[in-house]
């Protein structure tokens, strides 16, 4: 199917490892041109010239910390005229705040910088450039734990729902203007770091290696997973690129959870 994509330009925020590189190596065999970021701009160079040659597509690699105030405006800026123009931006950062009720000020600021701050900063600087051209489309990534905040990361959960609000309040605020926003949220995703701990696990436990995530998710997590196993980065990928994409037209404002049927 063909998703509209080719030629466009689109903008991913935390797109050199996990959900974001899955999502840029699917958009990219889609056509699209795509300025990547992550912290360190050499990473993101080297990742961005990896996804770009299978797909014989324009990549770029941007530098940015988007808990720096500053860096989000340059690096949004740096895409335009690395692009052009912005069809669409996808915000995959906010990781931190995997910390209790109990955690001190200076450990929830820092979650806050990161996982709420960084996607708003991101968003102020791209939603009125999206505006100024006629439209454009925006998809944020919260979280499974907004549903069930658990008590030794509730700081993630509570700012993750916060990302949550803040793309209902761009779909609200700004869809006379053409603008379209959702969020995403993931329950458990073997990602690089999940994938690692795999093997950890199946060696610490003794469960076979297939399982270890699988045993783990259920029996030390509690998480009822009705398709009983972790997703996979590319299967949220294909849901962001969709939603970024034009076939995703009369899709905004919505909250879409991608966990496998996991239970709240």
């Amino acid at each position: 199917m063909d998703l509209g994509m080719r030629g466009q330009g689109y903008l991913l925020v935390g797109a050199t490892s996990g959900m974001g590189r899955a999502t840029a190596e699917i958009m990219a065999a889609e056509g699209a041109r795509l300025v990547i970021v992550g912290r360190e701009a050499a990473r993101s160079q080297e990742i961005a010239r990896a996804i770009s040659l299978p797909a014989d597509a324009e990549v770029f690699g941007v530098g940015a910390d988007v808990s720096l105030a500053g860096d989000p405006d340059r690096m949004v800026a740096e895409a335009f005229d690395l692009l052009g123009d912005l069809a669409g931006v996808g915000v995959f950062t906010g990781t931190k705040g995997h910390r209790p009720l109990e955690a001190a000020d200076a450990e929830w600021s820092e979650a806050f910088e990161d996982v709420l701050l960084g996607t708003t900063r991101v968003l102020r600087a791209a939603v009125p450039r999206l505006v100024e051209r006629g439209g454009g489309t925006v998809v944020t990534v919260a979280a499974y734990g907004i549903h069930a905040p658990q008590a030794e990361r509730i700081a993630y959960g509570a700012l993750k729902a916060g990302v949550a609000v803040l793309t209902k309040g761009i779909a609200k605020t700004y869809g006379s203007a053409g603008i379209r926003a959702n969020c995403v949220c993931p329950g458990a995703i073997e990602t690089e770091l999940m994938h690692q701990l795999r093997g950890v696990i199946a060696e610490e436990r003794g469960y076979p290696y297939d399982e270890a995530l699988e045993r783990m998710i259920a029996g030390e997590w509690g998480m009822k997973v009705a398709l009983g196993r972790p997703g996979q980065p590319r299967e949220v990928g294909e849901l962001v690129t969709f939603l970024l994409s034009p076939m995703a037209g009369y899709l905004t404002g919505s909250l879409i959870n991608i966990d496998g049927g996991t239970d709240f």
